[in-house]
């Protein structure tokens, strides 16, 4: 947008101009408005089908008779939940408005114009926006089979560089690394820089090499790692994540971090699901049988796709998906196209139910023979 068409573009921060917004997937009462249709199924937002979780339920409907008062502003009983769960002190956590509050947060604290930020092609579209936010500059390192290559990763790093985010697993590729070249790299990281490691998907995968990197806090004081309920947990529209840090990166994070950044609901909801493990499991075994669904769809159709470890797959449509996704879009079918990601012949497709994703599955076959 032109100075021309927003006059207020001369009066805000220079960085802003050429900053693009991020775009949410398309909510279905958008759709049915726009064209007309009822019963869409959206499969675009890599959110848990199942919803919450009965604990979480629970925790709710008792809070109902309290939602006139303020929510706990530092968030204690939640912070204290997930420091026992973890095994580090409730001092280690800071609370988000879902984990990409966290995120934000951390480019708050420690970028600025003059810094840098390294991140993967194919990585999650919030990195750039937050680096850009502030006026620090990013470097975007190749990709390596759609996924992080951490050589090509090690060699943007410098004395300029603050900040280095890896998803793991990632999105939107489902890609994922393992532990040890991962612990490695960090490793070889110099103090004066921050590792973000974003594991918002890490409950689905359940690869042997996979790391928990909750556990490398102590090892590695300048280690972040972010989760949120808004996956596998199911509380997607509550808006609930966290960071895990050294307690001293805690409290700078908390420094800037808004007062009652995460509502009453949300704290209570995600205190009783941090421990309903039966809801996780019966959410990955549904993912499970999903992935597997979709994947026989696509060898069916013979058409490629990267491997996945989250509760999403990306598609290779062989030629540009953007005609492709209009048609599903006709369909009822709401999936995610990623050309903004470097994949412009690519949709990703969150894992539903068994009938949604045959929903999605029989509108994909019906557009490709068209």
């Amino acid at each position: 947008m032109s100075q021309a068409d927003n006059p207020f573009l001369s009066i805000a921060a220079p960085w802003i101009g050429g900053l693009t917004p991020y775009v949410p997937g398309k909510p279905v009462s958008e759709l049915e408005r726009d064209l007309g249709i009822r019963d869409s199924v959206k499969l675009a937002s890599n959110e848990n089908p199942l919803g919450p979780g009965p604990r979480a339920r629970e925790a709710m409907k008792a809070l109902l008779e309290e939602l006139g008062r303020y929510p706990d502003g530092g968030g204690y009983d939640l912070r204290r939940v997930l420091g026992d769960y973890h095994g580090v002190s409730p001092t280690a956590i800071t609370l988000g408005n879902g984990s990409n509050d966290v995120l934000d947060l951390i480019a708050r604290v420690f970028l600025q114009p003059g810094a840098e930020s390294v991140f993967s092609e194919h990585a999650f579209a919030v990195y750039p926006i937050a680096i850009q936010s502030v006026g620090a500059t990013a470097r975007v390192a190749k990709a390596r089979d759609y996924g992080h290559d951490l050589d090509a990763m090690a060699a943007l790093v410098n004395d300029k560089t603050r900040v280095v985010w890896i998803a793991n697993p990632n999105n939107p590729t489902g890609t994922w690394l393992r532990a040890a070249p991962l612990k490695s790299f960090i490793g070889a990281l110099p103090r004066t820089c921050v590792i973000v490691l974003d594991e918002a998907y890490t409950e689905y995968v359940s690869e042997p090499d996979f790391p928990d990197a909750t556990r490398w806090i102590e090892t590695f004081p300048n280690l972040i790692v972010t989760r949120t309920f808004s996956k596998a947990h199911g509380l997607a529209a509550l808006r609930v994540g966290y960071g895990i840090s050294d307690p001293k990166v805690a409290e700078l994070l908390n420094r800037v971090r808004q007062p009652f950044n995460v509502n009453a609901l949300a704290q209570a909801a995600a205190s009783a699901a941090i421990s309903d493990r039966e809801h996780v499991r019966a959410s990955v075994e549904l993912n499970r049988a999903g992935m597997a669904q979709f994947i026989a769809a696509f060898e069916r159709l013979a058409l490629g796709y990267i491997p996945s470890v989250g509760n999403f797959v990306t598609v290779d449509l062989g030629r540009p998906a953007g005609p492709i996704n209009e048609e599903l879009l006709r369909r009822g079918v709401i999936v995610r196209p990623v050309a903004n990601y470097g994949l412009p012949n690519h949709l990703r497709i969150s894992i539903g139910t068994e009938e949604e994703n045959a929903r999605c599955i029989a509108a994909l076959e019906a557009v490709l023979a068209a």
